[in-house]
């Protein structure tokens, strides 16, 4: 199988040299070219029964590679599963324009948070309505910069219980199929966005706010979800995703990349692309986020403010009393490579594992 760190390392040397990198974008290229192998040390697992023995190498744990997401996600959505509800739970999408694109990646930091600000503000405002629920809300959002082609796309995934807290501290249940109507959404994030971002970058074209505030701006609420056990899981697909996966690449051959998307402006079919090797890593880099940016935050009575309280209480209101434990590192790794790590594949005795000194690890 073709990986992200295979075409890195076969074509990432001369596209360095065309392009300007960022220290993050550096900082991730290079431990993706490191990722599992003898630069970064390991261990020698040794089955002293049958004599298995295969060396491991250590992960980069860089949160753009690949192959460095599947524990970090199920650590993640572990240890939310003890913050879930038992009410229905909502998926809803946050776009902006194209239009507004060039303008988010020159100012990414001051974008990004605009976005997550005006998204919760929007959610909060709407939902302490009475009209539509006169409650607070707790919810997750999760920053996505990407689509399936790999071209900058800014958007933003909430997952938003159905219901929230009064001002008495009473829940009140969102009705069933319905949670708040997608055009007063969209009406009201597109203005609130459009109002922050002029006061933050006064420097923007005047065009380009006409033009977004003429448009129709995309708010997409999903179904709600079948149970709450499935919320994380569906969740987790989106918090640890880099911009795409080792699986979706199906070839690299003579500087050209073909990999798998899906087109969700024709049917949602599943299509491929090649691009030049150049073009895939441009694309690829562009959804480095800045240093130290959380692209995962929690609002409401999820924020980490008051947060103990406010969910107990509203755990108790929605008899919510299913408790989740909290797997080990092991557990989470047998879930994952559907055997325990600390036994032998091949006869499923113990394994013993040896350091592996440095002249050891370019054998």
């Amino acid at each position: 199988m073709v990986e992200v760190q295979d075409i890195l390392l076969k074509y990432g040397a001369d596209f360095k040299a065309k392009h300007h990198l960022s220290y993050e974008q550096l900082k991730a290229m290079n431990a993706i070219q490191k990722c599992r192998t003898a630069e970064l040390g390991g261990h020698l697992d040794i089955c002293s029964s049958c004599g298995y023995s295969k060396p491991s190498y250590n992960s980069c744990r860089n949160r753009f590679c690949p192959k460095c997401q599947s524990l970090a996600k199920e650590k993640w959505i572990n240890n939310q599963k003890c913050d879930l509800l038992n009410v229905q739970y909502f998926h809803v999408v946050f776009t902006v324009p194209a239009e507004l694109n060039p303008v988010f990646y020159e100012n990414q930091s001051i974008c990004y948070n605009l976005l997550f600000r005006s998204v919760s503000e929007t959610l909060q405002e709407l939902a302490h309505d009475k009209k539509y629920l006169g409650a607070s809300l707790g919810f997750t959002a999760v920053l996505h910069t990407w689509g399936q082609n790999l071209h900058y796309h800014p958007h933003i995934h909430c997952i938003v219980p159905a219901g929230g807290l009064d001002k008495s501290g009473v829940w009140k249940n969102s009705r069933k199929k319905f949670f708040l109507p997608v055009k007063v959404l969209s009406a009201k994030f597109r203005g609130k966005f459009l109002a922050l971002l002029k006061e933050a970058l006064p420097s923007v074209s005047a065009n380009i706010i006409d033009t977004c505030y003429s448009q129709k701006w995309v708010v997409y609420c999903k179904p709600p979800f079948k149970n709450a056990g499935y919320v994380v899981e569906y969740l987790g697909r989106y918090t640890h995703r880099v911009a795409i996966s080792n699986n979706r690449i199906l070839s690299m051959d003579n500087g050209k990349v073909t990999f798998k998307w899906r087109d969700y402006s024709d049917g949602n079919k599943q299509k491929v692309m090649t691009l030049s090797a150049d073009e895939f890593m441009r694309r690829f880099f562009m959804h480095v986020l800045p240093k130290g940016f959380s692209k995962i935050r929690h609002f409401g009575f999820l924020s980490s403010r008051g947060k103990h309280l406010n969910l107990k209480r509203c755990k108790l209101q929605t008899h919510t009393f299913v408790k989740f434990k909290r797997l080990s590192t092991d557990d989470l790794l047998e879930k994952i490579l559907g055997r325990k790590p600390s036994v032998c594949p091949d006869c499923g005795c113990p394994l013993i594992h040896n350091c592996l000194h440095p002249p050891l690890l370019h054998i």
